[in-house]
Parts: C-alpha cells; sequence; structure tokens
C-alpha cells in the first residue's frame, strides 16, 4: 500500500512539473489554456497512472512475440518505471494477525488532516447556505436568478449544476452601471465556464492530499488563472478597462475576498497583478493550429501511453499444450529455460490458487492463500498437465501469475467473482505457556523462481516421512502451508512477527511435503486430520481452534474442459 501511494505521488508531481513548464510555454495565449493545464495536474492526483495500466490489460491481449517486437521504447518505459518502488514490507510480511502499528499512525494523521479540511469546508459551505436563505430575489438582466444577500461578503456564483449570483445588498446602488455590467460579465464567465464545480474537484484533491504543498499551489494557479481568463473575457466583449478595474476597485473598498475556493468572485487572485494586466497587459494571443495539434497530442499521448503499456504489457504464450492425467506426477528435474512453463499434473483449483492467489500479481506472494469456491466437481478432481512457450523471456513469477491467468481464460473459459463470506476457518494462537519457536538466525533472500532453489531463500519447505520442515519461514508462511494441508483457511492471530525454523510431525500416513511456498507446481497434498495438525502446532507453544469468519473467496461462475484436454 505505501509502496503503491509513493509510485503515484512521484508520478504526479513529475506530471505536475511537466505542466508548470507547459504552461511557461504557453504563457503569452489565453488564461484558458493555461487553466486546463493546471486542472489537468489537480485531476492527476485522481487518477493513478496504475488504473490506466490496469485498463489496458483488460483489453484483448497481444502474444507475446507480437508485443514484444510492436512496443515502442516509451511504451516499455512506462510500463518500467511506473512502479519503480516496492510496497516495503514485502521483503519481510507481517504476520497476519499482528497490528502494522506505523500504517495505522499514518492513517490515522492522514484521517485527523482530512477530517479538519472537510470540517473548514463544511462550515463556510453553512456560512454561503445562510446567505441564500437571508436572500431576496432582484431583477437584473444576468441569464440566471440574481439574489441579493445582506451578510454576503462579495458578489459571487453559488452552486454546481443551478448557480445562483448573490450580490451583497447595495451593490447595485454602489456601483455605475458600465461598472455593474463588467462585473456581471465577469460572474457570468464563471458560469459559462463551471469554474465551480472544476473548484469542488480540486476541493476534493486538497482534502484527500492535504499533506502535500504541491496541491495547494497547483490550487493558486487553478484561482490566479481563472479570475485572468474570466478578465480576458470581460475585455473581448468590448468592455472598456477603466470602467471594469473601478467596478472591481469599488467592490473592493466595502467587500473582502469570497470565503470559499468554490464560489467564483470577482476579486480573487493577486488583484494588483490583475489590475495591472486588466489596464496595460498585451492581449492575449489565440491558439493557432500547431500549437492546438501539440496540446491535443500532449493530452492524448498522457491517457492512451498507460493504457496502450497496460495492453502490451499482458502477455499470452505463443504456444499452450494442455494434457489431461491419470495421477498426481511431480518432475524431478526443474526447467528453467527462458519462456518455459511447466506445470505438471494438478486441479484446476489448485491453478487458479496459483495464478490468482501465490502469483497474483507478478510476484510471489509467500503469506497468501486463496479459498476457490464453486464449479462443476471435475475442478477438484480431474488432473492437467500445461506445457507452454513464451517466445522472448518472462519471469517465472509473471508466467506463474498473469499469464496462467490468460490461459485459465482462454482455454478453460474460467469466469468468477470475489466474494466475503463467513466461512469456517481455523484460527492460530498463542497456546498459553507462550510460542516455542526456533528464531531463524542470519539472512535470507525472497525465493528468485527464475533460478534453482538456492539454501538461502526465504521460506523453503521440506518433507520428511509423516511431517515437514519450514525454514526462515514467517507465520504467515505457516498459516498459508496450512490452509492448503487443512483444506481450509487457517488465519495468524498469534501476533507473532519474524521468521522461524520449524519442525512439524502430523503423524499423518497421509501427509505429505508441503507444497506451494517454495514450489508451485506440487499438486495439493491430502487433506491431513485437524487433530493431527493441532498435536504438531501444540509442540511450537501455537494453538488451532475451529472458528467462522469472514474471508474473500473466488466463486468460480464457470469453467469448461479444455478442447483435447
Amino acid at each position: 500500500m505505501l509502496g503503491e501511494l509513493t509510485n503515484h505521488m512521484w508520478q504526479s508531481t513529475v506530471f505536475a512539473v511537466v505542466i508548470a513548464l507547459l504552461a511557461i510555454c504557453f504563457r503569452k495565449d489565453r488564461a484558458q489554456v493555461r487553466y486546463w493545464l493546471w486542472l489537468s495536474a489537480s485531476l492527476k492526483f485522481l487518477l493513478p497512472f496504475s488504473l490506466l495500466i490496469a485498463l489496458g490489460s483488460r483489453f484483448e491481449r497481444v502474444p507475446a512475440a507480437q508485443s514484444m517486437r510492436a512496443k515502442p521504447a516509451v511504451i516499455r518505459t512506462v510500463a518500467q518505471v511506473s512502479q519503480p518502488v516496492p510496497d516495503v514490507f514485502m521483503q519481510a510480511p507481517v504476520a497476519q494477525g499482528a497490528h502494522n502499528w506505523a500504517a495505522i499512525a499514518i492513517f490515522g494523521v492522514w484521517g485527523c488532516g482530512f477530517a479538519a479540511i472537510s470540517l473548514m469546508r463544511f462550515r463556510a459551505w453553512r456560512r454561503i447556505r445562510a446567505a441564500i436563505r437571508h436572500s431576496k430575489t432582484i431583477d437584473l438582466p444576468a441569464g440566471i436568478e440574481v439574489r441579493s444577500s445582506p451578510g454576503l461578503l462579495e458578489p459571487g456564483i453559488v452552486g454546481l449544476f443551478r448557480p445562483v449570483l448573490l450580490l451583497p445588498e447595495g451593490a447595485v446602488e454602489r456601483l455605475k452601471p458600465a461598472q455593474m455590467q463588467a462585473v456581471l460579465a465577469h460572474e457570468m464567465c464563471h458560469v459559462r465556464r463551471h469554474d465551480n464545480l472544476t473548484s469542488a474537484i480540486h476541493m476534493i484533491v486538497e482534502a484527500m492530499f492535504w499533506f502535500y504543498p504541491l496541491v495547494w499551489w497547483i490550487g493558486a494557479r487553478l484561482v490566479e488563472e481563472r479570475e485572468r481568463a474570466c478578465d480576458e473575457a470581460v475585455l473581448r466583449l468590448g468592455t472598456q478597462p477603466r470602467d471594469y478595474v473601478e467596478g472591481i476597485l469599488n467592490i473592493c473598498k466595502s467587500y473582502l475576498a469570497s470565503p470559499l475556493p468554490c464560489v467564483s468572485g470577482v476579486t480573487g487572485s493577486e488583484l494588483k497583478k490583475r489590475i495591472r494586466a486588466i489596464l496595460t497587459g498585451p492581449e492575449a494571443r489565440e491558439l493557432n493550429f500547431s500549437r492546438k495539434l501539440a496540446l491535443t497530442v500532449a493530452a492524448a499521448a498522457a491517457l492512451l501511453i498507460p493504457i496502450a503499456a497496460g495492453v502490451v504489457t499482458a502477455p499470452k504464450f505463443e504456444a499452450v499444450s494442455i494434457k489431461s492425467c491419470a495421477t498426481f506426477r511431480k518432475s524431478n528435474v526443474r526447467d528453467f529455460s527462458p519462456g518455459m512453463f511447466h506445470s505438471e499434473c494438478t486441479t484446476v483449483d489448485r491453478l487458479i490458487q496459483q495464478a490468482y492467489g501465490l502469483f497474483a500479481d507478478g510476484h510471489m506472494n509467500p503469506g497468501s492463500s486463496l479459498m476457490v469456491s464453486g464449479g462443476p466437481s471435475w475442478t477438484k478432481s480431474d488432473l492437467y498437465k500445461i506445457d507452454a512457450k513464451a517466445e522472448n523471456p518472462e519471469n517465472r513469477a509473471m508466467m506463474n501469475g498473469p499469464m496462467l491467468q490468460t490461459v485459465l481464460e482462454d482455454k478453460f473459459k474460467l469466469t468468477f467473482h470475489r466474494e466475503t463470506r463467513p466461512i469456517p476457518v481455523y484460527t492460530l494462537t498463542v497456546a498459553s505457556g507462550g510460542p516455542q519457536l526456533d528464531a531463524f538466525q542470519g539472512s535470507c533472500t525472497p525465493r528468485d523462481f527464475d533460478k534453482p532453489p538456492s539454501p538461502s531463500d526465504c521460506a523453503t519447505a521440506h518433507g520428511f516421512g509423516n511431517g515437514f520442515e519450514l525454514k526462515a519461514a514467517t507465520i504467515g508462511n505457516l498459516c498459508a502451508g496450512l490452509s492448503i494441508f487443512l483444506n481450509r483457511q487457517v488465519i495468524d492471530k498469534t501476533g507473532v512477527a519474524g521468521r522461524f525454523n520449524m519442525h512439524l510431525d502430523l503423524s499423518d500416513k497421509s501427509a505429505r511435503a508441503l507444497p506451494a511456498l517454495s514450489d508451485p507446481t506440487a499438486p495439493p497434498p491430502p487433506p491431513v486430520s485437524f487433530q493431527a495438525a493441532k498435536e504438531a502446532l501444540k509442540k511450537l507453544g501455537l494453538e488451532l481452534e475451529p472458528a467462522k469468519g469472514p474471508v474473500e473467496v473466488l466463486v468460480i461462475d464457470h469453467v469448461e474442459k479444455p478442447a483435447g484436454g
């Protein structure tokens, strides 16, 4: 989560820097152009590139052999740098039952800031609503409803979809007709541009990212260019600059600035700078064809390149062979040839757990376990062997995850949805005498599936007769393996962090070495009795108990046997 947020923040920052450079390039053009540039920088905070890449991945995937040849360098770059910061907790997973106090503290501070900003906006909104309640309709040819309020600070447009022009009581008498017409023209420009709506959107950005000074700086640029855009529009209508400036100054003599950024007034932004621009500033030039084309290309690239990256970075295997098997079989020799994928005889349910759980995001998640529900009985009994080849090398975690997902969806016609269900589970807690765990000494490295297993790998498993041993494993790793053995989700509620060496004697003739933690091709073992697991865990100072709890379940909606399989 923290890694994803870090990626989003630096991407939005770089995007804002690019927008700032574009604003400099278009400084002599109309303010409306720069306003839309800054608004795009604001919207970027609400639209992570990862969402656009994910959207692209939902389109028909290009075969790996074609996508790698056709992929432009810029798209390759987007795919490689869009997620450069990994989640900082990936290398040392926290036990499922343990509290991540750092994350809780960060979320708590953010929540307090968000609540404070929201409260400030709400109080200001109530002031505006009070002004509307105490206002009365006046007859002015403005094209929208005009009301006079005794408590209003300055003229302003109120409302997002049904705007109302609120004028301070006595404003009509204080301004000359030419000055009043200029002020009305300014306010009607805000209405035509829907400035209240876009300002409200940026207010959401400020509330969500209140801790980041850049969003407040972008907000100041938006107000500045918004007011300048309306000033330019008023002058293009033929209004005399002197009448317009005198109208603004007469208002400023009696009233303060608007209390809400989403209420578009006439005295916003830096007033001295605006008046100088109105009286002496050069007329803003219109965009020519080449500058319009440059802006269009830049906007299209910002949206389409991440989507295209999602399309071409979700490769499929070039060739896939699926054969049915009579019995479970595990290869003694692992083929680590680049671009080759082998899954020995196993069930469709096991393949689903592997593709959408253990390797769902193209990385190994050793503490994860996925419960699969629904589907015909053959998904749990029929065995299939899959051999596949990608012309260009792909890492094995990607082949065991997203690329295997494509095989299941294309060849097995798999469709599914996810639900959170209250189902029977097991909970793992610390026994009354405390944990009796052998702490792992030294260091280990996450398993690299592009290389043969190494003694330095974390969370390795080895079988011995009626049990198994875990090396450098977390309690989360243990729970993931037990979930496979017991065919039921095991939830860690021990609160025990760290890595341990664990020896479990299951004393069950059907027991077999723990798969999944280090060997994704291994089939699921026969279920182990609850009592055997309970007794083995008790020797480690851990207690296994049946319970019922909310668990995310992948529910099969439709699946078919593969053609020729």
